[in-house]
């Protein structure tokens, strides 16, 4: 597109209105009149900052209020697009977003759908979804099963089976979880179709619209928009460091909280673990005050050092802990397979609650696991890919050390998928940088996306595990080549509030 198009009303650099704001409305207006079509494609931010004369972060912050608009549309590694249709219908389009149900927009809205669509093809290197490697996933075993002649398929493994799961499946789940020395039997599990499906269902069966949910700042990045659907305000326990159990009690003495969402083993995003003595003490506080924990734990069968503390769920003795866990990222996340352990009252809740989504998991799938597990393959292959895993946290490192030096912080996982990196540069945030890095062909997760009240963050997440060593090294050179040219935009800024900074008499 001809970029002198955006030359369609005069700006006033005098004005109390924002530049940003200024621009926004100025193509926001060509876009209304059809001046700028239908999904055409806008200039990249460099170009657009170039053109009206102002600093990149204010083209990435025009862009930014045009998606709220709902006028254009940022696909990561792709452009920014003027959203409709074209032609004669487009002039009178269905009304959808007037039709649907509003939705919590936050900071980064649509982002895990964006990372889910991630170009896989080689061109961009993506370190920003939390998946296995593609090429490890044990798929030559899973096809043997169901090739298998001796294998006990019957007609009635395919039909109709319990809400809570295939009874089978369960009772090697409670195995696995007695292993680590926990107490359950299959009453006590439920299978769901994933872990995040596990995180909604409780959601749904605890929470009142208004009720309070203590969650780490920061935490996964669906749990948020989950809590919040359901109706939650959040409360935020600062992560990683020490466990602030004081802040937590306070909450609990205000708030009269209704739960705590936690990953205490290998974080997700930071990669933090608590300690035992820090897990026990987190107990004694819960069991004081009959607060519901529910553990997230999908990382902690992939330690790299040592054996991690025990889980809450194994040290829990007031019976409050609610234990949730997947196989979408020891086997393969297609599977959509996930547990949750907790008492047979909250179980048969949940599975009351499962059954207007969809009845029960996938048959064949829970069938496909249980034999996966009864005929002993899991240990095996969590060592062999515990293995690999560990040489490409130590390649990552190497990396990070040797190609961005000074410009970030991070510290090296004791297990898990991701290392949780810092910008030292104080004018520096996730999100330009990241802009930046998709330009070159490597994408990470921004930290905004982990908090629930941030819109801008110096962290971001990187993931380790999809890639080999060798490509990891490449995504890390593209990341230094970013890095490299965004400070010095970075130095300008800074250089430019030290000027026109004025005393405060």
């Amino acid at each position: 597109m001809d970029i002198s198009i955006f030359s369609l009303g005069q700006l006033d650099p005098a004005s109390s209105q924002p530049m940003y704001l200024q621009i926004a409305e100025n193509i926001a207006a060509g876009i209304r009149d059809r001046k700028i079509p239908p999904n055409a494609k806008l200039p990249p931010e460099r170009q657009l900052a170039i053109h009206y004369g102002v600093s990149r972060t204010t083209a990435i912050n025009t862009y930014r209020k045009l998606e709220e608009w709902d006028l254009v549309l940022t696909k990561i590694g792709s452009g920014t697009y003027v959203t409709g249709g074209s032609g004669e219908a487009a002039m009178l389009p269905m009304p959808w977003q007037q039709l649907l149900v509003p939705h919590l927009k936050g900071p980064l809205a649509g982002i895990l759908r964006e990372l889910l669509s991630a170009d896989l093809s080689g061109k961009t290197i993506s370190m920003a979804t939390g998946t296995p490697d593609p090429t490890i996933y044990p798929a030559t075993t899973f096809n043997d099963l169901l090739n298998c002649r001796n294998a006990d398929l019957t007609n009635a493994d395919l039909g109709h089976i319990s809400t809570e799961g295939y009874l089978p499946l369960r009772t090697q789940l409670a195995a696995l979880q007695n292993q680590k020395g926990g107490n359950a039997t299959a009453d006590n599990i439920a299978v769901v179709s994933g872990s995040q499906q596990g995180l909604y269902l409780l959601a749904k069966i605890f929470i009142n619209p208004g009720d309070y949910v203590v969650v780490e700042a920061p935490t996964y990045l669906c749990a948020i928009p989950t809590f919040q659907a359901a109706g939650a305000r959040i409360l935020s326990l600062p992560a990683p460091g020490p466990l602030q159990l004081d802040l937590l009690e306070d909450y609990i003495i205000r708030h009269r909280p209704k739960l705590l969402y936690i990953m205490p083993t290998y974080q997700n995003p930071s990669g933090r673990t608590i300690n035992l003595s820090e897990r026990q003490a987190l107990l004694a506080l819960a069991a004081k005050h009959r607060l519901i924990i529910i553990e997230d734990d999908p990382y902690s069968d992939f330690h790299y050092d040592q054996q991690p503390p025990p889980s809450l769920k194994t040290l829990d003795s007031y019976g409050g802990v609610i234990y949730l866990s997947t196989f979408s990222k020891t086997l393969f996340p297609g599977l959509r397979i996930g547990w949750v352990v907790a008492s047979e009252a909250v179980i048969t809740r949940l599975a009351l609650e499962k059954q207007y989504v969809d009845l029960h998991s996938a048959n064949l799938s829970q069938w496909q696991l249980n034999e996966f597990l009864r005929r002993g393959s899991f240990a095996g292959h969590l060592d062999a890919i515990r293995g690999e895993y560990q040489k490409r946290r130590d390649a990552t490192a190497t990396a990070l050390r040797r190609y961005c030096g000074d410009s970030l912080t991070f510290f090296v996982p004791a297990g898990g998928f991701y290392f949780w990196c810092k910008l030292t540069h104080p004018s520096a945030t996730s999100r330009q940088l990241l802009q930046e890095a998709t330009r070159l062909g490597v994408s990470f997760v921004p930290g905004e996306a982990f908090y629930s009240d941030r819109e801008e963050s110096r962290d971001f997440r990187l993931c380790f595990a999809t890639n080999p060593s060798s490509v990891l090294q490449e995504g890390i050179k593209r990341l230094a080549k970013a890095l490299s040219s965004l400070t010095k935009i970075w130095d300008d800024g800074a250089r430019t509030v030290r000027r026109t900074s004025k005393p405060i008499i």
